[in-house]
This record gives C-alpha cells, sequence and structure tokens, in this order.
C-alpha cells in the first residue's frame, strides 16, 4: 500500500484536494472543528424539521467524467420527504424532457444537495450522498405512507432517494433575506410564457446564426459557381455560346 492510501486525514469528511488546500492556506485546524462540531452521517431531529419545511432544493449531480451540473428542485413546502435520518426522496415532476440530472445520476450516483431558508432563519443544510431513481409505485411500496400530491402537474412519476452521507449547516453570514410573493404556478404546463419562453434570447440567437450560416452558404455556392465559369476553357465558353 502506498502512503497515500495510509493518510490519516482519509478519515476525515471532505475530498484530499480540500484537505491539501487547508494545509497550504493554514486553514486545517479551523477545518477539523468544523468537521468535528457540525459534519454528520445522518440527519438530527433539527435537520429534519428543517427539510420539511422546505420548498426550494438545489440539486448538483456529475456525469462519470464529471462534467457538472446544477438544478433547481421546488414545490410545496415539505415536498422534499425525510424517509429515515439516513434517506431524503425529493419527486421528480414534469419538466423540459432533458433528464440532466437523472441522466447524470445514471452515471455517477454521487449528489450534493442546498436547502437554504431565505425567509426566517437565513441558515443552510448541505446534504451530500448516494442517490438512485425510483419509480413513484416502487418507493410507494417501500413506504406506504408517502403522501400523493393531489394537484395535476406535479405529480411524480419518479423520486430520487438520497442515502446521507454527509450532513451539515452553510453559514448565514451572506444568505439574503427575501420576502415571499404570491404568484399562480402553472404546474406540468408546456405553455411558453409561464416557463420563461425566450427569456435569454438564446432560440431567437440560434435562429438568427442558422439564418446568417445559410445565407453565407448560398453566397459561397453562388461565388463557386461563377468562379468555375469565369475558369472554364475558351473552347468551351465558345462551343456553348455556339450551341446556345
Amino acid at each position: 500500500m502506498t502512503d497515500a492510501a495510509l493518510d490519516p486525514r482519509d478519515l476525515l469528511p471532505g475530498s484530499r484536494g480540500e484537505h491539501r488546500l487547508q494545509e497550504r492556506l493554514g486553514t486545517t485546524a479551523r477545518a477539523e472543528r468544523f468537521y468535528g462540531d457540525q459534519v454528520r452521517d445522518r440527519l438530527l431531529p433539527s435537520m429534519t424539521e428543517f427539510v420539511q419545511r422546505m420548498s426550494l432544493l438545489f440539486v448538483a449531480t456529475s456525469d462519470a467524467h464529471g462534467e457538472c451540473d446544477s438544478s433547481l428542485r421546488a414545490g410545496p413546502e415539505g415536498f422534499v420527504e425525510v424517509l429515515d435520518d439516513r434517506h431524503v426522496a425529493y419527486p421528480e415532476y414534469r419538466g423540459n424532457g432533458v433528464m440532466a440530472s437523472l441522466g447524470n445520476i445514471a452515471e455517477n450516483p454521487h449528489v450534493g444537495l442546498m436547502m437554504i431558508d431565505f425567509v426566517e432563519d437565513l441558515i443552510g443544510l448541505h446534504v451530500n450522498g448516494t442517490a438512485r431513481v425510483v419509480e413513484d409505485a416502487e418507493l410507494r411500496e417501500e413506504y406506504p405512507d408517502l403522501p400523493s400530491d393531489p394537484v395535476p402537474g406535479r405529480r411524480a412519476e419518479l423520486w430520487v432517494v438520497v442515502e446521507v452521507e454527509e450532513a451539515y449547516i452553510h453559514c448565514r453570514k451572506h444568505i439574503p433575506r427575501m420576502v415571499p410573493a404570491d404568484r399562480r404556478r402553472r404546474w406540468g404546463t408546456d405553455a411558453t410564457a409561464p416557463k420563461g419562453g425566450d427569456f435569454f434570447g438564446a432560440a431567437a440567437t440560434r435562429r438568427a446564426e442558422d439564418a446568417q450560416d445559410a445565407a453565407e452558404a448560398t453566397r459561397a455556392a453562388a461565388d463557386r459557381v461563377g468562379g468555375e465559369r469565369e475558369m472554364a476553357p475558351s473552347d468551351e465558353r465558345e462551343g456553348a455560346g455556339a450551341a446556345s
């Protein structure tokens, strides 16, 4: 076995990369104090209560090559289910059909969840762990008390079940306070406007670029034809004229 394999810091939370950087920047003692005081391998009762009142969830995933994606999940308060102190589950509602997060989980089950209370306590909770994608009916067989959402467009066909490996606080220092505003949500809709339309102009820009590419291709083709005519041998040009 190599010395690296015997590194005692491998027993600590976090990666070798963060441990090396702590040593380089002189934060090892501070980091180890945080690990000891704050990082748990399960949800404490206070963490469970926090999760059960959240209506927003940020999900970080990566594929088998380490290419990352982060996404937002939202629902009514408590839409993230605490199955027990080592497992949480969130529903997958109808979206754009891309399946970026689920596709990553299919290749790499490691996920990072972030829940933040922007309204009252101004605090966050990290939950890192291993995820699996489960059919709604299958999860209900395992957990018969799982609630059923009656709202169309908010009925889960799939769930992501996360086995908790790390649960720890995200400090409030830089969390802004926000005031919730009333809004009518169009759950599950495919209508363009409620989904934000082409807010960033990506589709319009793509159409303009495609039109420009097509125009340039047409001009290039016309230039090639014109050049070929100019370069034709004189006897071919004369023969063409005589034939006409």
